[in-house]
């Protein structure tokens, strides 16, 4: 699709949102967007990874088909692993994140998981801010977790939501 970049005057009405599973033809869209709001994104190698081993993998699109956002949870045991969630960047700040927080968490009740675990780096306070307003919280650090720019790492802040 490459319309990716195009520029929304306002935020899609959530009812005009649609979730999918995620497809391999997805992923030019898809890593397009990880590229743009990430410094260390995703490879198109993790993608394909991910899908082929059967991880819980959604994106969610406008009525107009651009891609607003996508997920990928693991499921392991009794706790889902959310791996990456993302949004489009012009839609930032919209209650997207949150959307796609809510499908996780019903999706992880649905699969009879007692919790959903993820990494965010501390720099990432944007994305820190959704999480603990949603309800996670901070349960530990992994040191030097994260590429970093210089050839340095980031820890991860580990934050569990029990469901």
């Amino acid at each position: 699709m490459n319309a990716v970049y195009k520029v929304v005057a306002e935020s899609p009405a959530p009812e005009s949102l649609r979730f999918a599973p995620m497809r391999v033809g997805d992923l030019s869209d898809v890593l397009a967007i990880e590229n743009d709001v990430y410094p260390h994104p995703w490879t198109r190698g993790n993608f394909l990874d991910s899908l082929y081993s059967a991880y819980e993998s959604w994106t969610l699109r406008e009525s107009s088909g651009l891609l607003a956002g996508y997920f990928l949870v693991m499921l392991a045991v009794d706790e889902a692993h959310l791996l990456n969630i993302s949004v489009r960047r012009d839609l930032h700040g919209h209650g997207i994140g949150r959307m796609q927080l809510d499908r996780i968490v019903a999706l992880s009740r649905e699969k009879g998981m007692a919790s959903v675990l993820l990494e965010v780096r501390p720099s990432n306070q944007r994305a820190l801010d959704v999480y603990r307003r949603y309800g996670f919280a901070e349960i530990g650090r992994r040191k030097g977790y994260y590429p970093a720019a210089n050839g340095m790492r980031e820890d991860a802040i580990v934050m569990r939501f029990h469901l």
